[in-house]
């Protein structure tokens, strides 16, 4: 093989390896059937949400799985793929998922969130939640509840008593 053609082959590993090395987030779709309008529709949506999208080789995206841990990545890297990887664990999923309602030839086949091997129904869940922001508010919300609850009722219960 020429050294030329092995060099850029390792720098494209080592860039997806830094990639998934700062991402919380790391997931496989399959683009086939895409336009390149659409593909550009979501690289835009997803770099909004703080994403980037890489489109690959299979056999580059496995050395480079493999490299950072997230082999489990591997039986999912078949077809036309791309890598969605963002550092926000869940901030990519809602664009994702909204996008492929809107375009059916986009299949999310599953990722990794925070070293966690998620199958497409669980991310989908998970983009339910919204942004990370999103799901610590509806945590916090819920924490609170008994709190306030309780001081309506003694508040209720001083006012009945004067």
């Amino acid at each position: 093989m020429n050294e030329q053609v092995l060099a850029t082959k390792k720098a494209i590993v080592e860039e997806l390896n830094g990639r998934l090395l700062g991402a919380n987030c790391a997931v496989v779709v399959g683009y086939q059937g895409l336009t390149v309008k659409e593909l550009n529709e979501l690289r835009d949506g997803l770099k909004k949400a703080g994403a980037q999208v890489e489109v690959q080789k299979n056999t580059l995206m496995r050395r480079a799985v493999d490299a950072e841990g997230y082999s489990s990545l591997d039986k999912l890297l078949t077809g036309q793929n791309a890598l969605v990887t963002c550092s926000d664990a869940i901030a990519a999923l809602p664009v994702l998922f909204k996008f492929a309602k809107n375009n059916k030839a986009l299949v999310v086949k599953g990722g990794v969130v925070e070293k966690t091997f998620c199958e497409t129904e669980r991310l989908s869940d998970l983009a339910k939640l919204g942004s990370r922001e999103g799901a610590l508010s509806m945590l916090l919300s819920v924490l609170q509840a008994p709190v306030r609850n309780l001081a309506v009722d003694l508040k209720s219960i001083s006012e009945a008593r004067n």
